[in-house]
């Protein structure tokens, strides 16, 4: 097996809704011969079923183990593991200079393990990835990157996978030599390092002006956009949004859900690593509790982790 693979993703949306928050095809790289596989997040955080295909080999089923949306990078875990697998090297970003030759591995459009290759454009530390909750080290590169190359390995020329592809900026739809990569110590620390857990929810950052708009009574508030089946957030009954709409140039469901807090802790700045390690330490049977402005009303909402 090798180290690249193709993702496919199945997601339940409302009816007469086509899905446009995520993707359908994407890549990912095997970090661990456990199984382990890092991705994009737009592409499994809120999937219901997820397929993984090597190169020559069968594809077989994933879960979702960790996941980071507000850096576009995802943990999951092979279901059953192949008997041979080649593990890839995950390499010190902070070594890499702009400059560097660079290549990428993916599936752009459905074209399997294809290779593209450039340099190391510049280096960019944003917290605009997802209107984000935390600031992102991303590396942008010439190499093509295009629709299904989210979530593949960006490797230095000593085959070590230096970023995991994210994004491109682009107005013809294809790539314009404006790729970016998530760093591979940002992907360590997020997914392998630091305590992780997996909400099953996409969401859109509120905050200023588009808080006030929503009414939100807080400085910031996550809107909700979908919601996988069998996650955290289906347990609690969170609401995703029906109604397909566009704030400037992102197109949203409206409608669902607007979070506030999440185990005591209010939706801000900083807040998404503070959740996420109270979410870790919690056991089995200890209580999940959300505060949600649904349609103009405050509700507290709560469930047993399972697991």
């Amino acid at each position: 097996m090798t180290v690249v693979v193709a993702l496919h993703k199945v997601s339940s949306v409302p009816a007469g809704i086509q899905q446009t928050m995520g993707l359908d095809v994407g890549s990912g790289v095997l970090v661990s011969k456990s199984g382990k596989v890092i991705t994009a997040a737009p592409l499994v955080h809120t999937a219901d079923q997820i397929k993984v295909k090597s190169l020559g080999g069968e594809a077989v089923g994933a879960r979702v183990v960790a996941s980071a949306p507000f850096a576009d990078v995802s943990l999951v875990q092979l279901e059953p593991v192949p008997r041979e697998v080649v593990v890839a090297k995950l390499g010190d970003s902070e070594k890499v200079e702009v400059g560097d030759e660079v290549f990428v591995v993916g599936t752009p459009y459905g074209l399997s393990h294809t290779l593209t290759a450039g340099h190391l454009s510049a280096r960019h530390k944003l917290n605009t990835l997802s209107g984000s909750f935390e600031e992102v080290e991303i590396f942008q590169t010439d190499a093509a990157i295009n629709q299904g190359n989210s979530g593949g390995p960006m490797f230095n020329m000593a085959g070590e996978v230096i970023g995991i592809a994210s994004r491109i900026l682009t107005k013809s739809g294809g790539s314009e030599g404006l790729g970016f990569a998530i760093t591979s110590n940002t992907a360590k620390r997020l997914l392998l390092e630091e305590p992780s857990f997996w909400f099953g929810l996409d969401g859109i950052v509120l905050k200023d002006e588009l808080a006030a708009a929503f009414n939100v009574p807080q400085p910031m508030g996550l809107l909700v956009q979908q919601i996988a089946d069998n996650s955290p957030a289906a347990r609690l009954w969170i609401q995703p949004g029906e109604i397909k709409s566009q704030i400037g140039l992102s197109e949203v469901f409206l409608g669902g859900d607007i979070i506030l807090k999440v185990v005591g802790i209010e939706v801000s700045e900083g807040c998404y690593q503070k959740i996420v390690s109270r979410l870790s330490q919690m056991k089995p049977g200890d209580t999940i509790t959300v505060k949600v402005l649904r349609a103009g009303r405050i509700l507290r909402l709560s469930a047993t982790r399972d697991r």
